[in-house]
């Protein structure tokens, strides 16, 4: 029987979070994303565990920037979107997307989600129902347009949001207050919306994390996954534009916000 995997999530830098996930059969580890070489091969090494893999979600240095330290450490293998190939250091095993390969008895599935980076990619486990989703999808927001389209974000997200309700859902960032005072802006009668807010609030002001989240949580509570539901339509006062004219306005008025 295939062993659960073991997620250990812990903070970095300004407001990153670091992922280990460890399966004990086998005794390999993989950081996804490296946001901090020396804090995640120092808690890697403080849990008893080799960092046996990276999977990298996007090139930048707050995800990719301790690629070769670690690599040069634990003598890991990287794993990164063979389209980004040139834009990830030390790159190893190249995917696209659909490609699937085995972690621990798991199969993990390669999900291309362009729209923060054109070469951002996401890992799902659905067997597990978890998912590293990097900067494309944020509790309650998503990231920021630097380099693809709102066609192709709206289009990267929708794929994620056809996942299972239980699918847990783990981002790269703690950006969840300013991402709920924003959606209480644009929906503020969203009643699922002011109680998540709440709970938020509460859970900041006693230093918890409010990753992972569930996607059950984010179809009713996050603006850009909800750009096509007539409810928040409405609520940005767009009647009859479509959802990625809706989702593009929401962008624009969150890069403001």
């Amino acid at each position: 029987m295939t062993a659960h995997l073991e997620v250990h999530q812990f903070p970095v830098l300004n407001d990153n979070y670091a992922f280990l996930v460890h399966d004990a059969a086998q005794g390999i580890t993989a950081s996804i994303d490296t946001p901090d070489a020396r804090a995640i091969l120092s808690e890697a090494e403080r849990l008893g565990w080799t960092i046996t893999h990276i999977f990298n979600t996007h090139h930048h240095h707050d995800h990719a920037g301790g690629n070769l330290a670690i690599k040069e450490a634990s003598g890991c293998t990287i794993y990164g979107n063979s389209a980004d190939a040139s834009r990830i250091p030390g790159i190893d095993i190249k995917l696209a997307d659909g490609d699937t390969f085995d972690f621990g008895g798991h199969v993990v599935e390669v999900v291309e989600t362009p729209g923060h980076t054109v070469g951002h990619i996401v890992y799902y486990i659905a067997d597990e129902s978890i998912a590293f989703v990097g900067d494309t999808l944020f509790a309650m927001g998503c990231g920021r347009l630097f380099e693809g389209s709102p066609q192709q974000m709206w289009n990267s997200l929708s794929r994620i949001r056809q996942w299972p309700d239980d699918t847990r859902i783990y981002c790269a960032h703690e950006y969840t207050l300013a991402n709920a005072e924003f959606a209480m802006s644009v929906e503020p009668d969203n009643t699922a919306l002011r109680q998540r807010f709440d709970e938020v609030k509460a859970m900041r002001r006693n230093h918890k994390p409010t990753v992972p989240t569930t996607l059950a949580i984010e179809r009713q509570t996050n603006p850009f996954l909800r750009a096509d539901v007539p409810e928040f339509i409405n609520a940005i006062d767009m009647p009859g534009q479509g959802a990625v004219d809706v989702f593009a306005e929401t962008r624009r008025r969150k890069d403001s916000f």
